[in-house]
C-alpha cells in the first residue's frame, strides 16, 4: 500500500497557531492574564522544528490538540469515508447482518455493555500487527477494495500516532526516543480501529428546550495510550476543561486531533492528563468520525517510566498491565473514573469492590 509522505498543507507561517471555537464557552487561554475566556486549541505543525516541544506543552495543558501538515494523502481520508458512508446508507436489516459489536463488529445506539447508549452506530474493529483482518468481522455489502482502503488509512494513522509518541518522547528528554511509540509497533500490540456514524435527529430541539444535550457519544476518556481522530466536517466533538466547563471543537475534515488516553496518562506519572471527551448529535447533518486508538500489548506493564521520574518522585498509580486495565474498563460504564481504581491514594468504601478481573474475557 501507498501512503503519501508529502505534506497537505505547505505554508506553515504560524508554527503554533490556535483555533477558536464556535462555542460561547472557550477554552483558557493561559497566556491571557485576563481572564476573558478567549479559547484556543494547540494547532501543532508536524514539520515545525519545535513541534516536540508544543506537542509537550498540549499534553500538559490540555491533553488534546490538532495537527497539521500531518503527510496523510487526502485520497487516504476519502477513500476510506466514502466506502464508510455506503456501508451506513445500507437499509438498516442489511447492517444487522454484520458481525454484533462484542466488542469488535457492528454496533448500533447500545454502547458496551453496562447499559451506556447514543445516538450512534459504528463498526469497531481490531488492529493486529497494525493491520485490519477482513476475517476480524463480517461486514455485508462491504466490497475487498474497502479492506484495502481501510488499511492503507490505518497504516498511516498508526504512523502518525508513532510520530507524535516518538516527539513526546524528545520533548520529555527521556531516552529511549521509541520507548511509546514501540508498544504500538508491536506485533502484539492491541489497538483498534472505530467508525463512528451519527444520523441527524429531529428530537434534538425538544432536549435543548427541556436544558438537555442530547447525547451521540457519551462522556468518557480514552483507555489506550494515544488516539487519532478525523471527522468529516460536521460539530458535535467537545472536551471538558480542567475546570469541568464542556467545549465544542471546532470540525477540521483535513487535520487530525490527538487525544491522551488513560495508559499515557499514567506512564507520564500525571504530567500528560487523559481527557474526558464526548459527541453530541446534530440535528441537520450526520457526523462521522474515524478513530485510530493505539494500546499497548496486552501483557504491557502500564506504570510510570523510569527515565521520566525525578529522584525520590513516587508513582501516583498501582503498577498493572493494559490486560487488567482493559478488562477493568470494561466493567464500568463511559463516564466512571476508571483510572481512579488504580491511584495509590485511592480510598475504598468497605463496601465498594475493585472488579473482579477474572469474570471478562476479551
Amino acid at each position: 500500500m501507498v501512503v503519501s509522505s508529502q505534506p497537505i498543507l505547505q505554508n506553515s507561517s504560524n508554527l503554533y497557531r490556535t483555533c477558536k471555537s464556535t462555542s460561547d464557552l472557550y477554552f483558557s487561554d493561559n497566556n491571557n492574564n485576563n481572564n476573558n475566556n478567549n479559547s484556543v486549541i494547540p494547532v501543532i505543525d508536524m514539520l515545525d522544528p519545535k513541534a516536540k516541544f508544543l506537542i509537550t506543552k498540549a499534553c500538559e495543558e490540555f491533553g488534546f490538540f490538532k495537527i497539521v501538515n500531518h503527510g496523510v494523502s487526502e485520497d487516504t481520508m476519502i477513500k476510506l469515508e466514502r466506502d464508510a458512508v455506503k456501508f451506513f446508507d445500507l437499509p438498516q436489516c442489511d447492517k444487522d447482518k454484520a458481525s454484533l459489536a462484542s466488542p469488535y463488529g457492528y454496533g448500533n445506539k447500545r454502547i458496551g455493555s453496562n447499559g451506556d447508549v447514543g445516538w450512534v452506530e459504528y463498526i469497531l474493529l481490531a488492529v493486529n500487527d497494525g493491520l485490519v483482518s477482513e476475517k476480524s468481522v463480517t461486514i455485508p455489502g462491504i466490497p475487498h477494495l474497502f479492506w484495502y482502503a481501510l488499511n492503507e488509512y490505518v497504516a498511516a494513522v498508526r504512523n502518525i500516532a508513532c510520530v507524535v509518541l516518538e516527539k513526546m518522547s524528545d520533548g520529555l528528554k527521556i531516552e529511549p526516543k521509541n520507548v511509546l511509540s514501540r508498544m504500538l509497533k508491536d506485533e502484539k500490540s492491541d489497538s483498534c480501529f472505530r467508525v463512528n456514524h451519527y444520523p441527524p435527529c429531529t428530537e434534538i430541539e425538544a432536549y435543548l428546550k427541556g436544558g438537555r444535550n442530547f447525547i451521540g457519544f457519551g462522556e468518557h476518556t480514552d483507555p489506550q495510550v494515544i488516539s487519532v481522530i478525523r471527522s468529516n466536517n460536521t460539530t458535535g466533538l467537545q472536551i471538558s476543561l480542567k475546570d469541568g466547563a464542556w467545549v465544542s471543537v471546532p470540525p477540521d475534515e483535513h487535520s487530525f486531533f490527538i487525544i491522551v488516553g488513560d495508559s499515557l496518562q499514567v506512564l507520564t506519572n500525571g504530567r500528560f492528563e487523559s481527557v474526558k471527551h464526548r459527541v453530541l448529535a446534530n440535528s441537520v447533518k450526520s457526523r462521522l468520525s474515524m478513530i485510530y486508538f493505539g494500546g499497548p500489548p496486552l501483557n504491557e506493564k502500564i506504570l510510570p517510566l523510569s527515565s521520566l521520574m525525578e529522584e525520590g518522585e513516587e508513582s501516583l498509580y498501582k503498577e498493572f498491565t493494559w490486560h487488567e486495565y482493559k478488562k477493568s474498563t470494561y466493567m464500568t460504564k463511559l463516564s466512571a473514573d476508571r483510572l481512579g481504581l488504580f491511584e495509590k491514594n485511592m480510598i475504598v468504601p468497605y463496601a465498594k469492590k475493585l472488579p473482579n478481573l477474572g469474570k471478562i474475557k476479551l
